[in-house]
């Protein structure tokens, strides 16, 4: 949409508001539109989201050799015995329809022998894995992107920033409406073409904005994923629950000149071996399972070998795989490692772990409703119960498009509601920032301490250094949002120190290790498994 053409101080009117243009927010958008009037509001380009880095591919039960019930135990061992049963079983039986409906899409999946081809990811019993090459998530991103454009009931608002949801309890903090009536009405954005802050109104509101995995030093995730949707939730009155579980990826490139490059799960799925520098395998001394364990298992060996060895990786060799193999199953793998001088047909990968997926996240039920009446979560905003203390590899992007289903279901069955004018975004009492120096300096202190501290190892010293420092944090930043105009970098440094805080505090509420927390401190294992919600 052509910013120009709005008035700062006019409400926008839809049907539904979708914050997030990955994989859960265009299916959602794609869903509702034939009958609904949507805005996805996408704070970068549309493609600029978490869904288009998805390098393996998306899990569904396809082959008459797998059964429903093997995904489904799959996914509750990988998960630490935190998985909700019944989102899981939720998931998997309908993940075969989400993957046909991409079909319809026109979404060019791999195929061999006109055969959907079927890849095995760490953590799998069985070839599963529905894949296009080694960019899934660009594929089919791109596809839908294309879709959304064409349709004149969907209005997209890219470089749009959310600043905060509007609620009847915020317009009414005296508390005159009814007891329990609260409701999201709507939303705030910031439109960094034309620096004005956009009120949008509507009786339905999905937030569909991905992770947080910027909340670390190093990541795969994009610089889009900073936690906007769990933080603003949380500030709306919503609980959130295991935002301890941050999974680290295994396997991402290290190179100086390689921002964030992902080498997918399937590298190890078909066969790529994890080695120390000197050659030597390690990984069958750490499980039995060895590359093919989950990703916590695997993280935690790579940490435990580079640490022993002082180590700055460790190698991932995939050369005894022909060539042909190799360019036929990861062209853009091996493409880019060729950029970067390394030809994977003769030498291994360097690798390091990174913070790679947000296993906790806004508390949603099976239909996506958060706490907030109005309110929807999907995707990796969400935690459905899915993932439990550890995601199984590619259940992600076909958990986006099972809720997303769910949720505008739910949606298309409410009857409409008259729209209401809602208060303009009033910053006549602020300036322009003074020191902005100081937001970069912030985020980069935040960014670093919670590698140090808050990382694939846990202890509660390091625990209590982090929740400090959080806290020095969150005061200037206070000061900042309260005094200055609101900007991009603003707004995403005050979510990532909420979401860093709620990191923090779950993880110090766990006494034990389990899946993806590991807490020197309390190194067993509890018999019963227990999840943690934060109330705000």
């Amino acid at each position: 949409m052509n910013a120009k053409t709005v008035n700062a101080t006019a409400t926008l009117h839809f049907d539904v508001l979708i914050v997030g243009s990955g994989l859960a927010g265009l299916s959602a958008a794609l869903l509702l539109a034939p009958t609904r009037r949507v805005a996805v509001i996408t704070k970068r380009a549309m493609n600029d989201g978490s869904s288009g880095w998805a390098q393996g591919g998306i899990a569904a039960v396809w082959n008459k050799d797998d059964s429903f019930q093997a995904h489904i135990d799959d996914t509750l061992v990988a998960g630490a015995g935190l998985c909700d049963l019944e989102a899981t079983r939720f998931v998997v039986e309908n993940a075969p329809e989400a993957i046909a409906w991409l079909q319809t899409m026109g979404v060019p999946f791999s195929e061999e022998d006109g055969q959907l081809h079927l890849t095995r990811e760490g953590g799998h019993s069985a070839r599963r894995i529905v894949h296009v090459t080694d960019a899934t998530g660009a594929a089919v991103q791109n596809t839908l992107i294309e879709h959304a454009r064409q349709i004149p009931n969907i209005t997209l608002f890219e470089n749009h920033t959310l600043v905060d949801l509007i609620t009847s309890a915020k317009l009414d903090p005296l508390g005159n409406h009814q007891a329990g009536a609260n409701r999201c009405l709507g939303l705030y954005a910031l439109d960094e073409g034309q620096d004005e802050v956009l009120t949008f109104e509507a009786p339905h509101t999905i937030l569909a904005t991905g992770g947080a995995g910027k909340v670390y030093l190093y990541t795969t995730n994009p610089d889009t994923a900073t936690g906007d949707g769990i933080a603003a939730a949380w500030r709306a009155g919503c609980r959130v629950q295991n935002m301890e579980f941050i999974q680290f990826h295994p396997t991402c490139l290290f190179h100086p000149h390689a921002k964030s490059f992902l080498i997918s799960e399937a590298v190890r799925g078909e066969g790529g071996r994890l080695l120390l520098p000197d050659g030597t395998r390690f990984m069958p001394q750490h499980d039995a399972r060895a590359e093919l364990a989950p990703r916590d298992v695997v993280a935690r060996a790579i940490d435990f070998e580079m640490k022993k060895g002082g180590f700055d990786c460790v190698y991932l060799d995939i050369s005894h795989q022909p060539l042909a193999f190799l360019m036929a199953h990861f062209p853009n793998i091996y493409a880019r490692c060729l950029e970067l001088g390394i030809d994977i047909s003769k030498q291994p990968i360097p690798v390091v772990p990174a913070a790679h997926y947000t296993c906790g996240g806004v508390l949603a039920d099976l239909d996506g409703r958060a706490d907030l009446s109005g309110l929807y979560a999907i995707g990796e905003t969400a935690c459905s119960g899915l993932h439990g203390a550890n995601r199984l590899a590619s259940n992600s992007l076909v958990e986006c498009m099972v809720f997303a289903r769910s949720a505008t279901q739910i949606i298309i069955q409410t009857p409409a509601a008259e729209p209401r004018e809602l208060p303009a975004w009033d910053d006549s009492r602020v300036s322009d920032p003074d020191e902005a120096v100081v937001i970069s300096h912030n985020w980069d202190e935040l960014r670093r301490f919670m590698w140090d501290y808050v990382g694939i190892v846990r202890t509660n010293k390091r625990l209590e250094r982090a929740a400090h420092r959080i806290e020095l944090l969150k005061g200037e930043i206070h000061e900042f949002y309260s005094t200055f105009h609101v900007t991009h970098d603003l707004l995403e440094l005050r979510n990532l120190v909420q979401v860093a805080d709620l990191i923090v505090r779950s993880a110090q509420s766990r006494h034990e290790s389990r899946g993806l927390h590991f807490s020197r401190d309390y190194p067993q294992t509890d018999t019963i498994a227990k999840t943690t919600i934060l109330v705000p």
